[in-house]
């Protein structure tokens, strides 16, 4: 059953193999036997896709929140051990990895020895549940409501930056929509997706402007990095850029226009129970994202 879950939910036999960490003939095999047992075919396999039978889906949907029943039972009696075990499967979006340093993710596994972590970083859209994951990462305006958010990060602020060299070629920019005779260098999350439009505010009202690409990529660093080579206009997150906007090597314009908004949030289901591998990295966050904001407060002030 759990292996018929498992092809269900990834569509292939190779990746239930890989979830189910067996080969993929055993699990041809167990999908044999349970349709020999049963008496009708379950799933239907081609060269290209794995798909189910009507037999299949109505099995499927029947045992699937049974096999979740079992898996919470097994994991609120993990709970009575003295420390927490498993595997923690994360699905984050990019741009939130910046927040999971090295030092983050390598404190909470010395601090648990005996728990297993995966990441997984893409922007393609995703539900955690059905792709397996504990929980996710991503901005807080896409998070829905039904679901438990905990801040990673606090407000994120974008700035439209360009190199000094750039604006000594090109006027600078008074109001987005001056972008428009600009070189912009811009973005997009997938290469089939469309390009991300700039937003701003003015006068309380948000809105957004379609910029002209000069270059469009998937990879915000890479669209940095032009800008200081002075190619274009880049619309960044203010974190990435500040250490080369101090140096003088970016130059920020149309400051006004730029508000900040919520930023990335883990979060998982509220209908579900949590592993005890989910709720000791929820607590670590916690912690160090508190004691990160205490730091900042000690710290003096700059004359």
């Amino acid at each position: 059953m759990a292996t018929l879950v498992a092809v269900a939910e990834t569509k292939g036999f190779r990746a239930a193999a890989e979830r189910l960490g067996i080969t993929g003939s055993a699990v041809s095999q167990a999908i044999r036997r349970l349709e020999a047992r049963l008496g009708v075919a379950l799933v239907q396999r081609t060269t290209r896709s794995v798909r189910l039978t009507e037999a299949g889906e109505r099995l499927f949907a029947a045992v699937r929140p049974a096999l979740e029943d079992v898996r919470l039972a097994v994991a609120a009696a993990a709970e009575l051990a003295d420390e927490p075990t498993g595997t923690l499967r994360l699905h984050l979006t990019t741009g939130a990895e910046t927040y999971f340093s090295g030092p983050l993710l390598a404190g909470f596994l010395t601090a648990h020895p005996h728990v297993q972590l995966e990441l997984a970083i893409s922007e393609a859209p995703l539900d955690i549940v059905a792709g397996g994951y504990d929980a996710g990462v991503r901005l807080g305006e896409v998070i829905d409501r039904d679901m438990i958010a905990v801040p990673v990060s606090g407000d994120i602020r974008l700035v439209v930056v360009a190199a000094p060299t750039y604006f000594a070629r090109h006027p600078t920019p008074t109001h987005p929509r001056d972008l428009a005779e600009h070189e912009c260098i811009a973005w997009h999350p997938t290469p089939d997706a469309p390009l991300y439009r700039w937003e701003f505010a003015e006068n309380g009202r948000n809105f957004s402007v379609a910029v002209p690409a000069r270059v469009l990529t998937t990879d915000p660093a890479i669209n940095i990095r032009l800008a200081l080579a002075g190619m274009g206009v880049t619309m960044a997150r203010e974190d990435r850029v500040r250490d080369a906007i101090a140096k003088g090597e970016l130059v920020p314009v149309l400051q006004e226009f730029s508000t900040p908004f919520p930023g990335y949030y883990l979060y998982y289901p509220q209908r579900r129970h949590a592993s005890p591998a989910l709720r000791a990295f929820v607590d670590y966050l916690r912690r160090a994202r508190h004691l990160t904001q205490t730091n900042r407060q000690s710290l003096p002030a700059t004359v």
